[in-house]
């Protein structure tokens, strides 16, 4: 049982760390950002097509879920093209930890949108994270491309808890991976007609890498990290995978020798905070 127990921790610590791959691979990658969520996309939907016809999955979508998952899929595919292009104006601490402000949005606008009681301790975990997130943009003038990178990773953190909300309160009984698929195929298609307008001179050089992020990142790392969930419960999962930060914060260092400034460090620590207190009120209310 307890071996057991540590296997399953070791799987979704593992998930986590692949999907923290995104920061140091999306850094890496030197192509223009659409082409590298296009690609992104069309190797992770393959994978997961495979994935599917093993399982035998049925991948079909009922007519009147479709709206639902197709403004799901535009909300995750400019979550992640606000996130990679807050990457190349900032680095890979302060654009993954702006993103990691998600849980708090989320914990902010799930009470709007479902028109439920609001609670005040949001306003101290949103507040915590406003100086948090000044800590990380300390110059705040307009010229300042660690300012863009903030402002991109808030952006990209507001579309993935909008998309993340919506697919919660209307589509939740499909599995995972099917979901992801067919949004997968979404923000592809979307994409495709702007790939004339960028140059792809250089994909050859970057084509591993970028295989790498749709592959581990992407199909392998966000389908081992939703069937570690399984073993947990959410409150467990959500503090575990605070980690994720933490673990893209360390890629960064030892492939891209990126040092995060004190500054990051601890802005970063009181938007993780936020995430924990969270965590941990919902298990006390359960």
């Amino acid at each position: 049982m307890v071996k057991s127990r540590y296997s399953d921790i070791f799987e979704l610590n593992l998930a986590i760390i692949f999907i923290s791959t995104s920061g140091v691979l999306g850094k890496y990658i030197d192509l223009p950002v659409p082409l590298i969520i296009f690609l992104r996309s069309c190797i992770a939907g393959v994978v997961l097509l495979l994935y599917g016809k093993i399982r035998g999955f049925n991948f079909k979508i009922e007519r009147k879920d479709r709206i639902t998952v197709l403004i799901g899929g535009a909300f995750l595919g400019a979550h992640w093209i606000c996130y990679f292009y807050a990457l190349k104006f900032s680095n890979v601490a302060i654009a993954m930890l702006s993103l990691y402000t998600f849980p708090t949005m989320t914990a902010i606008l799930e009470p709007i949108i479902l028109k439920k009681k609001f609670l005040k301790i949001h306003l101290v975990l949103g507040a915590i994270v406003l100086f948090g997130i000044y800590l990380l943009a300390p110059e705040f003038r307009v010229a300042s491309e660690s300012l863009y990178g903030v402002g991109l990773g808030l952006l990209s953190a507001l579309f993935y808890a909008l998309r993340n909300i919506m697919l919660k309160l209307k589509v939740a009984r499909y599995n995972q991976s099917i979901l992801m698929f067919n949004q997968l195929t979404i923000i592809s298609v979307l994409l495709l007609p702007l790939l004339f307008f960028f140059d792809s001179s250089n994909l050859i050089e970057y084509l591993p890498g970028t295989i790498l992020l749709g592959i581990l990142t992407t199909a392998i790392g966000h389908t081992l990290f939703v069937y570690s969930l399984n073993n947990f419960s959410t409150t467990s999962a959500s503090l575990m995978s605070s980690l994720q930060p933490i673990y893209g914060i360390v890629l960064a260092f030892v492939f891209l020798k990126e040092m995060p400034t004190l500054n990051t460090v601890i802005g970063g620590l009181l938007i993780i905070s936020t995430v924990l207190i969270e965590s941990i009120r919902i298990k006390k209310a359960i």
